[in-house]
C-alpha cells in the first residue's frame, strides 16, 4: 500500500517572473510533470534563461562593424597624415602655407582647451563657493559667514555693473552682527541685479523657442534651434553669475541642470503650470505646431529657472526666486492691455 501523494494547491503566476524555475527534467528536453505527476526533487531545478544567457558567444556582427570603422578611421588619418608630411617637405609657397596653417591650428586648438579648461574650473568654483555658503549657513558661524561672503566679492571684483552693490555691501558689512545677515544683505546688494538680468534672458529665450517652433517648416530645424538657444541661454545665465563656460562646460551645466529638473519633478510641474495657464480645452484645440511652440516656450523657462538654481553662488534668501508661474504668465500675457490706450483715445 503506497501512501497518499500530497496534493498541490493552485497557484498564479506570470510566465515572465525572472524568479520562476523549472525543473531538470523539463530543462533537458523531459515532459512536464502533469497533475498526476510527482514535483522534481530538492537541489535539481535550474533558472530560468535571461536575455543574457542567450547572448552567449562573440558577436561577429559588431565585431566587423567595429573593424570596418576602426579601419576608415585608420585611413582617414593616415590620408590626412600623408598630406600633412608631404606639404611640410615642400620648399615652395604650399610648404610654407601648410606649415603657417599648421601652425595656427595648433594654437587655436591649444587656446580652446584652455578655455573649456578655465570653463570647467569657473563651473567648479561656483558649485564650491555655494556649498561654502550653505555650510556657513547651517553652522550659523560668523566666521564661515564671512569669508564667504569674501569670496564672493572676490568673484565679482572688477564687474562694472556691480560696482553700485559692492560698494553698498562694504559701507554696511561692518555693522552686521547677527548670523546670516550678512549672506543676506550680499544677496540683496549683489545676486538681485543678477536675477532681474537673468529673468529678462530666460524669458527672452522662452519667446523665441515658442515663436521659432511654432514658425518653423521642419520639425528637425526647429529642433536644433532650441537645442542650440538653451544652450545658449545656459551658457550666458552661467556666465552671468562668474562662471562662463565653453563648449564643455555648457553641456556639463546642461546634464546638471537637466539632474536637477527631473530631482525635483520640473517636467511634470511644468506640464501641470502649462495647463493651468492655457487650460487643457485650449491645448487640445491649439494647432500642432502652436501647442508645441507653447509647450516648448515652458520648458525652456523651466530649464532657465532650473540653471539659476543651479547657477546662483547663494541660495534665495532675501531675493524673490525667480519662479515658472511667473515666466509663464509673462510668457502667454495677451496683447489687450497694450491695445487699451489707442482704443480710448
Amino acid at each position: 500500500m503506497t501512501a497518499p501523494r500530497a496534493t498541490r494547491g493552485p497557484r498564479v503566476f506570470a510566465p515572465d517572473d525572472p524568479a520562476l524555475v523549472q525543473s531538470a527534467s523539463h530543462a533537458a528536453g523531459d515532459e512536464l510533470p502533469g497533475l498526476e505527476g510527482s514535483p522534481a526533487p530538492a537541489g535539481q531545478t535550474v533558472a530560468r534563461p535571461t536575455a543574457a544567457d542567450l547572448r552567449r558567444g562573440i558577436q561577429w556582427g559588431g565585431l566587423l562593424i567595429s573593424a570596418m570603422a576602426g579601419l576608415a578611421a585608420l585611413a582617414a588619418s593616415l590620408s590626412f597624415a600623408r598630406f600633412v608630411s608631404g606639404a611640410l617637405e615642400r620648399n615652395d609657397w604650399i610648404g610654407w602655407t601648410a606649415t603657417g596653417l599648421l601652425a595656427v591650428a595648433v594654437a587655436s586648438g591649444a587656446v580652446l582647451v584652455v578655455r573649456e579648461i578655465g570653463g570647467l574650473w569657473r563651473l567648479a568654483r561656483l558649485a564650491r563657493l555655494r556649498t561654502e555658503v550653505e555650510t556657513a549657513l547651517r553652522a550659523g558661524d560668523p566666521a564661515l559667514e564671512r569669508a564667504a561672503v569674501g569670496r564672493l566679492k572676490m568673484l565679482y571684483r572688477g564687474r562694472r555693473d556691480l560696482r553700485w552693490g559692492l560698494a553698498r555691501l562694504a559701507d554696511h558689512e561692518r555693522d552686521v552682527r547677527d548670523p546670516g545677515e550678512l549672506m543676506r544683505l550680499a544677496d540683496r546688494e549683489l545676486l538681485v541685479p543678477l536675477d532681474v538680468m537673468a529673468r529678462r534672458a530666460v524669458l527672452a529665450s522662452a519667446k523665441r523657442v515658442s515663436v521659432v517652433t511654432a514658425m518653423s517648416p521642419m520639425v528637425w530645424l526647429a529642433m536644433l534651434f532650441v537645442i542650440f538657444e538653451n544652450l545658449r541661454m545656459l551658457k550666458g545665465l552661467a556666465g552671468l553669475y562668474g562662471g562662463r563656460p565653453g563648449a564643455v562646460g555648457a553641456m556639463r551645466l546642461a546634464r546638471m541642470v537637466m539632474t536637477h529638473i527631473v530631482a525635483t519633478g520640473g517636467l511634470a510641474m511644468t506640464d501641470d503650470l502649462l495647463g493651468q495657464f492655457l487650460g487643457q480645452d485650449l491645448l487640445r484645440r491649439l494647432s500642432r505646431r502652436l501647442g508645441e511652440g507653447a509647450f516648448n516656450g515652458a520648458l525652456t523657462a523651466r530649464i532657465g529657472t532650473a540653471a539659476i538654481e543651479v547657477t546662483r553662488p547663494l541660495p534665495f534668501l532675501d531675493a524673490e526666486p525667480v519662479r515658472v508661474r511667473d515666466l509663464l504668465a509673462e510668457l502667454f500675457r495677451k496683447g489687450a492691455p497694450a491695445a487699451q490706450p489707442a482704443a480710448q483715445t
